[in-house]
């Protein structure tokens, strides 16, 4: 496959980015700046972009296969996921190609909450953090209202921190996934083998889907 990874440099694009290449697809990684460009492995093609820019959405979208985007704000700017959102779904319906879009859990239920959201919930979403869930919100709602683009949702659990990568863990669609212990956690290794599982197989094409232990 001919991939597209937005937000290369991130915690997960990075691994996302090396899962693909394990798998022997063939990837376009879209830096912000040049400050990283060599980070990379010799076989990705780096390019500039902003996955907010329509523009480059469209340019470095077209004759791919699929554009995975894995762009995370500034902490205090998480408008920006929106605007991005906007971009991503605008300029690949322009070239009709798959998104595959990471986002946030703030949309998620939380288990025997009768519904609670997981936004609503102030231990699992503290007050420094709400700004960014509300732009998740509104990330996935576009994603919904968006009928012009086959796009696939992957909403994290409650955790997700660096770890191993073990292939392990389970799927869900719209409740937050907790273990007898309650805990609701994947290693980043592991959200990207997700990623890339559903690159290769389409199962949850306009569809959230989230994952965890």
């Amino acid at each position: 496959m001919k991939i597209t990874v937005f937000g290369a440099t991130g915690n997960v694009g990075a691994r996302v980015i090396n899962e693909a290449m394990l798998r022997g697809h063939e990837v376009t990684a879209v830096l912000r700046s040049n400050a990283r460009a060599n980070d990379f492995n010799p076989a990705v093609k780096v390019v500039i972009g902003h996955a907010d820019n329509l523009e480059d959405v469209v340019k470095w979208s077209h004759g791919q296969d699929i554009v995975i985007s894995a762009t995370r704000p500034p902490q205090g700017e998480g408008r920006q996921l929106v605007d991005t959102a906007k971009a991503l779904l605008s300029g690949l319906a322009q070239t009709k190609v798959r998104l595959l879009l990471v986002g946030g859990a703030a949309s998620l239920i939380v288990p025997n909450s009768k519904g609670t959201l997981v936004l609503d919930d102030a231990q699992l979403v503290q007050a420094a953090w709400r700004d960014i869930a509300l732009a998740c919100f509104e990330q996935h709602k576009l994603c919904q209202a968006n009928e012009s683009v086959d796009w696939s949702y992957l909403s994290p659990p409650a955790v997700i921190k660096p770890g191993e990568r073990t292939g392990i863990f389970r799927i869900g669609t719209d409740e937050l996934l907790v273990n007898e212990q309650g805990i609701s956690t994947i290693s980043f290794e592991d959200f990207a083998i997700a990623l890339l599982d559903e690159a290769e197989s389409s199962q949850n094409s306009r569809k959230r889907f989230t994952v965890a232990y």
